[in-house]
């Protein structure tokens, strides 16, 4: 190990950032994935979030559950169970407030009907962190949704997310957007 990265690593464990932190982060970074996918499948089909959600138990990432059974995802990190099951069983319990938000973020060129069934579950799972996670920074939110989109998407797309993530965490998060967009500009000076 250099002197560098062990001065990084001694500084993250004095934080309480080690690699367990880092873990519970690539665990909630997968949960946000696992939860456009199952929000996808839910729009899709119209099945239920609780069957959806059982069938995400019991055939992917089982070792999220403590089976010793690998994830059958291109993620190498298993989701944590009660952010998924927060984030779908939360954005379909508010998914009139959320298709409302979206809609009214949306240019009248691509009204909420008109998104392909991925880009608007990425939306919905966004909007609802948005809403309901006040600890997680917005652009923390914004950042983690883009980078899903990015997984399905090109360009256009991600940057579509971008934008209406944005345009939704400044009227639902406004003071933190504003205490954002004040902490950087004293920074640059």
């Amino acid at each position: 190990m250099t002197e560098t990265a062990k001065t990084r690593d001694d500084r993250q464990h004095r934080k309480g950032r080690g690699p367990s932190w880092n873990a519970a982060i690539r665990r909630r970074s997968a949960a946000r994935l696992a939860a456009v996918q199952a929000l996808y499948e839910i729009d899709l089909t119209g099945a239920a979030a609780a069957a959806v959600l059982d069938g995400f138990k019991a055939h992917r990432w089982r070792s999220a559950l403590g089976d010793d059974a690998e994830p059958d995802s291109a993620t190498t990190s298993a989701p944590d169970p009660a952010t998924l099951d927060g984030i779908v069983t939360g954005a379909v319990g508010r998914l009139g407030e959320i298709d409302a938000l979206m809609a009214g973020a949306l240019s009248r060129e691509w009204p909420l009907d008109r998104l392909e069934v991925l880009l608007r579950a990425v939306l919905r799972a966004g909007t609802y962190e948005l809403l309901a996670s006040p600890a997680v920074p917005p652009k923390v939110v914004i950042t983690e949704y883009v980078k899903v989109a990015n997984a399905f998407f090109g360009a256009g797309e991600t940057g579509l997310v971008n934008g209406v993530l944005d345009r939704i965490a400044r009227d639902v998060r406004a003071a933190e957007m504003e205490a954002a967009v004040v902490g950087s500009e004293a920074q640059a000076r």
